[in-house]
């Protein structure tokens, strides 16, 4: 038995368009449950036959280094909890669809448990270091273009708490004449984030080495000799293998990706004194229980306030 399809698939996708949700959103919900698709074809059971001892086998195929990825390659390590409550969350919304239509659903969505998750303590780099890793462009690279334009990214994530995929989609119009930008974020939601003048300083001094390229992003990609391509944006890996790069030329042990220059925005923020409901905005949070991961991981702040309000700090 091969390539069974879950049934109503696309059904499912046509009915997150028709909702208003986000291509990338869409595209997320196919790939997790692509792979679901996979292992069910690896096991060699048919949809209809699928029990709560599949869901188990499932989310111990997904803990494991056997599983196949989405592009059904050998998985390099280990699944975190949260990216296998994402996959189970996909196989939820899949079979609650099934049942709101009337469709033939094998189990209940609520009988699909999520892992329990280990809470890890959010690391956050010295200040002093996220400022050498956001100024290290300049010192790495060789082509004066891409040393600018990197600098400006590094300034803008850490300026703004933009997430990395608003950034590379970040477009010269969504900027006015103050530095304030409008984003689309996730979930279609909108917000306002703010260009401190040191990043707009450095936006200013990339577009005049940048030159008149007819693309509306504001960073676009550079290739040795060629011209910027105006029909791309850069991807994702390219900026996150530079933070790795700059980082360990740098010699900072801790782990900083572009994730971490947004947390990095936001526990600083919190350790001057901002407003929580205020960060919660900024960086684009529906919850602020989220928001609170951020601002709780400064333990700087937490000694600041101890010491501070302690009634018997005499």
């Amino acid at each position: 038995m091969k390539n069974l399809q879950l049934p109503y698939l696309d059904d499912f996708l046509l009915n997150l368009r028709s909702n208003n949700y986000s291509e990338e959103t869409i595209y997320n919900y196919e790939r997790d449950l692509g792979v679901f698709q996979d292992f069910l074809n690896e096991i060699n059971i048919e949809f209809k036959k699928i029990d709560k001892k599949t869901i188990l086998n499932y989310k111990a195929y997904l803990i494991s280094q056997d599983r196949k990825t989405a592009k059904k390659q050998k998985g390099k390590k280990k699944l975190s909890g949260y990216s296998i409550n994402r996959m189970l969350s996909a196989l939820r919304s899949y079979f609650k669809f099934l049942i709101d239509m009337d469709y033939e659903s094998p189990l209940s969505p609520t009988s699909i448990e999520l892992v329990k998750t280990v809470k890890k303590h959010p690391r956050v780099s010295e200040f002093e270091e996220i400022v050498n890793l956001i100024e290290s462009p300049i010192k790495f690279e060789k082509n004066k273009t891409v040393a600018l334009r990197n600098r400006a990214v590094l300034e803008v994530l850490f300026s703004t708490g933009m997430r990395i995929s608003e950034l590379i989609n970040l477009k010269k119009n969504q900027i006015d004449k103050t530095g304030r930008i409008f984003i689309m974020g996730k979930g279609k939601k909108e917000r306002f984030v703010y260009l401190t003048p040191r990043a707009q300083k450095h936006i200013k001094n990339y577009l005049e080495v940048r030159g008149n390229i007819d693309s509306p992003y504001l960073f676009v990609p550079y290739r040795g000799k060629n011209i910027h391509n105006k029909d791309k944006k850069i991807s994702p890996n390219y900026l996150q293998g530079k933070v790795k790069r700059y980082r360990e030329l740098l010699g900072i042990n801790i782990p900083t990706s572009c994730h971490s220059i947004r947390h990095a925005f936001a526990t600083y923020l919190a350790e001057s004194g901002a407003n929580p409901a205020a960060i919660q905005i900024l960086l684009g949070h529906e919850s602020l229980d989220t928001t609170t991961r951020y601002v709780h991981a400064s333990d700087r702040y937490a000694e600041k306030i101890h010491r501070k309000y302690h009634p018997l700090k005499e």
